[in-house]
């Protein structure tokens, strides 16, 4: 669980509804009609965007923001260097018998132990990784999108009940509440936009850009133990994605005996 998101969210959240029933009334922010029109709206437009598929699985997407756990790239170096020790020491059948926790990383070992070629190799985790950013890509892009229409769609909402208004002017008793039911949907777009779809797409940019670098990680990591280069020269080369305060500077670890 990401404590940081889930605070924020319901802080953001907070803030407006507390701000609300500071006022006379909080039935007056509530009105059917103008969440009809942003949220009815802002979803069907999204789904023009893209297929049937993608926009229903939005909602799983945007639980990556709240519930993935993603390994810390330090930990991903050091398990990779166990892996090249023992290798090394043992030979590439040996990791056969070693626990691997990323799934990705135990793919490209399961090819190592079976004996693939390293073109095939490269290709297949290539592969594997562009598939899964492209999923991560669609995913910002729907909630990048939301956060586009949504207060579009709140400006409409506005524009309607502006004309409902100005065609009700023979009696100004009616005329403040018609603006405030106009005015209502440009709240409505503005908070879906900004305290939902945006911070969303902006986290998921977070989860793409650090689980492509721990995919990258394992990549160059099995490529290299499947050329036998020193698990030294490997750590070197895997800790230059990390920042140099990150950077683990003592030995290698030796792998626990069994």
């Amino acid at each position: 669980m990401d404590l940081a998101t889930l605070i924020g969210l319901i802080g953001s959240l907070a803030v407006v509804v507390i701000a609300v029933s500071l006022g006379n009334s909080t039935e007056v922010f509530i009105n059917i009609p103008s969440l009809i029109i942003v949220v009815g709206g802002t979803f069907t437009i999204v789904m023009m965007k893209f297929s049937l598929k993608q926009s229903l699985g939005a909602v799983k997407v945007a639980l990556r923001a709240f519930v993935v756990k993603i390994d810390e790239p330090e930990h991903m170096i050091k398990q990779v260097v166990q892996l090249a020790v023992v290798a090394q020491k043992e030979g590439l059948l040996a990791l056969d018998n070693q626990e691997v926790d990323d799934e990705f990383l135990n793919q490209g070992i399961s090819m190592l132990v079976d004996g693939a070629d390293r073109a095939v190799i490269s290709t297949l985790l290539t592969k594997d990784f562009q598939q899964t950013q492209d999923r991560h890509a669609w995913g910002i892009k729907i909630f990048t999108a939301t956060g586009d229409v949504a207060p579009a769609m709140g400006m409409i909402g506005t524009l309607i009940g502006l004309v409902n208004m100005l065609s009700t002017m023979e009696d100004p008793s009616s005329i403040g509440p018609a603006m405030a039911v106009a005015l209502l949907t440009t709240l409505y777009g503005a908070i879906i936009a900004n305290i939902i779809a945006l911070p969303i797409a902006d986290k998921l940019k977070l989860r793409k850009a650090d689980e492509g670098r721990n995919m990258a990680i394992c990549i160059d990591g099995v490529l290299a133990i499947n050329d036998k280069q020193n698990p030294r020269i490997i750590e070197s080369m895997l800790e230059t994605y990390v920042s140099p305060q990150q950077r683990n500077q003592g030995d290698v670890n030796e792998p626990e005996a069994a």
